[in-house]
């Protein structure tokens, strides 16, 4: 369990408002002859403090749209603005000041540094943001305190995770990116993940957008948006939202 303590964001209790705003995004990609359309005009709204689940099948984009939006990938046309950058008119340097400042990575495989330990994987994001959290406190938070000598060889899956969740955390972003944070792992694990992206949403007020193939995710987003071939077809907006604990798949 996350420790009960302030949300890190001043601005908790204003009136939502849209921390990521696209419109008519379009990504292709040329192979030789074949032309690809990845993204064939997304417009979508995330608001402040929101969940927010992208729903698609393997190869309908959902990838490359968060890519885009967390300045890894560029679309060819169209604008996406992220708590009032315009990212899509970034040059290479800005992004680069975008990505450590603005928002948190989390993916499927990790990426830790092998050969650093947890509190060095975490240390070495905190050392290049301007407003961090305490390393020591995010650890706590996800419950890998007494793991922070430890190399990730030593560590589980889901433990492994739970300090990618913390490395992005401890920037203090006002946005989580996960893409597909839960594929590599079994039920269980998978089921304390999410306890923990939720829990982080509560705590910090950090706004999350993940994208999942699996359905039953859905349940515990205030919006889903359903991704196929490249558009959306569907908004969904949940009244209420699931307790992670709840979900079943």
């Amino acid at each position: 369990m996350l420790r009960q303590q302030p949300s890190m964001r001043t601005e908790a209790m204003s009136p939502m408002r849209p921390i990521v705003e696209i419109s008519d995004l379009k990504k292709r990609y040329t192979s030789g002859a074949v032309i690809t359309e990845v993204l064939k005009g997304i417009g979508m709204q995330v608001m402040e403090r929101e969940i927010v689940v992208i729903l698609g099948p393997s190869g309908s984009g959902k990838t490359t749209l968060m890519n885009i939006i967390g300045g890894i990938d560029r679309g060819d046309s169209g604008k996406v603005i992220v708590d009032g950058i315009e990212v899509s008119s970034l040059n290479d340097a800005h992004l680069t000041d975008y990505r450590r400042e603005r928002v948190g990575f989390v993916f499927q495989f990790y990426n830790l540094v092998p050969n650093l330990t947890v509190g060095e994987n975490i240390e070495v994001v905190s050392n290049i943001s301007k407003s961090p959290l305490n390393t020591d406190d995010v650890l706590a938070a996800v419950e890998m305190q007494d793991r922070k000598h430890r190399f990730p060889r030593e560590l589980s899956g889901g433990e492994q995770q739970r300090v990618s969740i913390a490395r992005a955390v401890v920037k203090n972003p006002k946005l989580l990116l996960c893409d597909e944070p839960t594929g590599a792992l079994d039920y269980e694990t998978s089921h304390s993940i999410l306890r923990l992206l939720q829990q982080v949403n509560h705590q910090y007020g950090t706004t999350i957008l993940m994208v999942t193939h699996n359905t039953a995710i859905a349940g515990m987003a205030n919006r889903v948006l359903k991704l196929r071939s490249g558009e959306i077809v569907e908004e969904l907006v949940n009244p209420t939202t699931m307790p992670a604990e709840r979900i079943a798949w």
